[in-house]
């Protein structure tokens, strides 16, 4: 039966997230945050309750999901995932508002990184690691998570992480959908370590080491200071975090195939190297644009890499506020807020690929006209794509232009100035962070109405889940038989 196959799923994803409550409540021991820990113990105990009622009784059956059914279920766990992410913000007084702890717990899993908080350093430790510790979740999947814990789920696995992933094609990287999942877990946390160390030695204490890796290896963007990295004033944590949000931009399959030495289809992948020209040139173009503030094209390249990478890869970190950047400088960036990661990244957005094909299109309609019995196809890391890709990518961007006119339509209702609710908008579906206006970078979603703050919950979750995953049940013919 699909509803005890669904609460099963559930209450095994709301026992992982409630041993990841494990992490703030040793960070709340260390800092004598006492009044902190039950608002995570007591969850965290409620989750274990829930897990064994819902699976002890059930034990024998094995779990089987459709295509159809994996939708509800994955809509349905990250839903639950957030507001039982959000508990522990609001019990504990840190976020006083229900709503205000629900927009910032989706915001966290989603990796959009927007905040309803104005004075972020003020708050336990415990509570700013629990909100960057969220990313990280958030980041890879927690469903991939899930599947990659719990081979139970057996063929329906696959389905679920097709349903959580991004991108327009999705792929097993290994035979089993268990040993992939696995795989991509245990690199996505080599390099968290391996970031946390070196933000140790760059100056960072252990414990905003540990946050700041999990946000930017999740890519979304909270932190513990106020004014985000640029509190630090430092290049070397500047350089260090850069590197890791370019890596987190990156398809973590590439990764997995260096490691088995497949360097040829690292080499020959489109997306990559459409990701590292995009990178290269926006950062030379804004560095350029940005010397009369800076002085010197070191430091201009300096703050240039750090915001095309924070903005490409979703990531919403900032050194400097860029609204007061030259207005060309603010164009570039702005471009930015469209493109995304790459597929099988962490990052949010359209994503790099999308673009790839539709560029690739465009070639092949110019082509087509000078040549009208031509034959042309798209073709992807030096083979030819599947035919029906253009049109998988042309629906999903027709899905997402009408999403964000909707959202921003919203936030004008919401009185947002035209501009504001745009980039709201975009920020929103696209999982970024920052926007531009009343929300810029300096700027926080707290003044917001109630109910803008849920319909933005609604496009965080949808960007994150790639549409269709949200969207699809609005739609009349999921409903027929």
């Amino acid at each position: 039966m699909f509803v005890i196959s669904f609460l099963r799923i559930i209450s095994i994803l709301l026992a992982i997230v409630g041993v990841s409550y494990i992490i703030p409540i040793i960070t709340a021991l260390c800092y004598g945050e006492y009044s902190v820990i039950l608002p995570f113990v007591i969850p965290m105990f409620a989750s274990f309750v829930f897990l064994v009622a819902m699976n002890l009784p059930f034990r024998k059956q094995k779990i089987n999901l459709k295509t159809k059914t994996a939708f509800i279920t994955v809509a349905g766990s990250w839903i639950f995932a957030s507001l039982f992410g959000a508990l522990p913000l609001y019990f504990s007084g840190a976020i006083p508002s229900f709503t205000d702890a629900c927009f910032e717990s989706v915001s966290g899993f989603s990796t959009t990184g927007s905040t309803i908080l104005s004075e972020i350093e003020s708050l336990p430790r415990s509570i700013n690691m629990w909100r960057c510790e969220t990313h990280w979740l958030g980041g890879m999947g927690i469903v991939t998570l899930t599947v990659a814990i719990l081979p139970l789920l057996g063929v329906g696995g696959f389905q679920l992480i097709k349903a959580e992933t991004t991108g327009p094609e999705k792929g097993k990287v290994t035979a089993r959908i268990t040993t992939t999942a696995k795989i991509l877990w245990l690199i996505y946390f080599a390099f968290t370590i391996t970031e946390m160390f070196l933000l140790k030695i760059a100056g960072m204490d252990w414990c905003d080491a540990l946050m700041h890796s999990l946000s930017t290896l999740g890519t979304g963007g909270f932190s513990s200071r106020n004014s985000s990295i640029g509190s630090y004033n430092s290049a070397a944590i500047d350089i260090i975090i850069s590197v890791f949000m370019f890596l987190a931009g990156i398809n973590f399959s590439l990764f997995y195939y260096i490691i088995i030495g497949k360097i040829a289809d690292v080499k020959t992948n489109s997306e990559f190297k459409a990701y590292i020209g995009i990178v290269l040139i926006f950062s030379i173009l804004i560095a350029f644009f940005i010397m009369p503030v800076y002085h010197n094209f070191g430091t201009s390249m300096r703050y240039s890499v750090f915001q095309v990478l924070a903005i490409i890869t979703t990531s919403g970190y900032s050194t400097a506020d860029f609204l007061t950047w030259p207005a060309t400088a603010q164009f570039l960036l702005f471009i930015l807020f469209f493109i995304g990661g790459c597929s099988g990244s962490t990052g949010g957005g359209v994503k790099v690929i999308r673009w790839v094909i539709l560029f690739k299109q465009l070639n092949n309609e110019t082509k087509r006209m000078l040549h009208p019995h031509g034959v042309f196809t798209v073709r992807l890391n030096g083979r030819v794509g599947r035919k029906d890709i253009v049109f998988n990518v042309a629906a999903f961007m027709v899905m997402y232009i009408i999403l964000i006119a909707i959202t921003t339509l919203c936030g004008c209702f919401a009185k947002l100035d035209l501009f504001s609710a745009f980039t709201g908008a975009i920020t929103m579906v696209g999982n970024v962070g920052p926007g531009f206006g009343q929300l810029g970078p300096s700027s926080n979603f707290g003044f917001l109405p109630g109910f803008l703050k849920w319909i933005y919950c609604f496009a965080m979750l949808a960007g994150r889940l790639e549409l269709y995953t949200m969207i699809i049940f609005f739609m009349p013919s999921y409903w027929k038989k």
